[in-house]
């Protein structure tokens, strides 16, 4: 609790309980469903928690702002992202019912009323929204094509409409048809030695009506 607190020092009380009750409902939930690996669970903090966000030191979600977690296996982005930002709606989405009924119960368990979940395709989703978020789930390509068509016509950010990935290693070869897509290295935000190769990819994508 303490590493969130040491980016994020300026946390409610309500966000302070939250994230701290988050660890012992993952480790009750993942003895029963596995969706977070044992060294994982150990360091849920680091490796998921502020991992996930990350994504708020590139952007700062204004009230009403609809973010979709893409794959979102056990919550991560989503989770962390709703407790920090308890004023915008969160759509978690994962094709795995059984880390989804992790999520679900994490977040009634946190009282989060921002967070909903579906299980499903992406492909399948009709809403649109001003931002989709994920967590590596597939190569920039192939995320492009299923989440073509939900992003939200209305800009309400400096930071265009379209995906925030977070990634890791050379992106270069994925990313060469993307020249839009703009790049930000976690190290520069974060000092711990498991963010040194990770980035966060924001790419805008065009609403189509």
């Amino acid at each position: 609790m303490q590493l969130i607190l040491k980016y994020f020092p300026d946390l409610t009380e309500d966000q302070i309980d939250k994230f701290t009750k988050l660890e012992a409902l993952y480790q009750d939930w993942n003895l029963k469903i596995n969706v977070v690996s044992r060294k994982d669970i150990d360091e849920l903090y680091l490796r998921h928690v502020l991992h996930s966000l990350a994504i708020a030191k590139v952007v700062d979600f204004k009230p009403k702002t609809k973010i979709m977690d893409v794959g979102t296996g056990g919550g991560f982005p989503g989770i962390p992202l709703a407790i920090l930002y308890p004023e915008c709606s969160f759509h978690l989405v994962d094709s795995i019912n059984k880390k989804l009924n992790v999520v679900r119960e994490v977040a009634e368990g946190l009282g989060l009323e921002n967070v909903k979940t579906t299980h499903c395709r992406v492909e399948e989703i009709k809403d649109t929204y001003d931002f989709i978020v994920s967590r590596a789930v597939a190569a920039m390509p192939t995320f492009v094509h299923w989440v073509k068509g939900r992003v939200a016509k209305k800009q309400n950010h400096e930071l265009k409409n379209g995906i925030i990935y977070l990634k890791g290693g050379d992106l270069a070869e994925e990313l060469q048809d993307y020249p839009k897509a703009t790049i930000f290295n976690i190290p520069d935000y974060y000092t711990e030695d498991f963010f040194e190769t990770k980035k966060i990819v924001h790419l805008p994508l065009k609403y189509k009506g």
